[in-house]
């Protein structure tokens, strides 16, 4: 394969993990970005600001986007781009905390995502026929 045929696919490759980091962007401020508040229950024990069903949401949400990425073979994709997306959503959520602390936040987001988009990806390319021990279907 010369020069010229890799370039758009690696472009491609390219577009396609920006295109999944902003996806994940705009899912983390669809389900997390407007819940700014901590609830003080009667008890005076404190929670939040997340719901554990904004979490849930949002990890559905992104779940196709990475099946789609990793069933056409676009593994970097299908890691980095969700990866990526999360991890600066996270810290400009976050960044405000005067304690310096979001940082370790931001870095279990960062590595979280990282480890579960991989996992994820191993498994639906296994199941696609793209991955190691999958077989591959022929059209037609």
């Amino acid at each position: 394969m010369d020069t010229n045929e890799r370039l758009p696919k690696r472009t491609f490759h390219l577009l396609a993990t920006l295109a999944l980091a902003g996806i994940a962007l705009g899912a983390w401020a669809g389900w997390l970005g407007w819940d700014q508040q901590r609830d003080v229950h009667p008890d005076g024990s404190v929670t939040g600001p997340y719901e554990a069903w904004q979490v849930i949401g949002l990890v559905l949400t992104l779940l196709a986007p990475v099946y789609w990425a990793a069933s056409r073979r676009y593994a970097a994709a299908a890691v980095l781009g969700p990866t990526t997306g999360l991890t600066v959503a996270a810290y400009v959520d976050w960044s405000d905390d005067a304690s310096g602390l979001f940082v370790i936040g931001v870095g279990l987001v960062m590595v979280g995502s990282l480890v579960a988009t991989a996992a994820l990806s191993a498994v639906i390319a296994s199941l696609t026929g793209h991955g190691p021990g999958g077989r591959a279907v022929a059209a037609g």
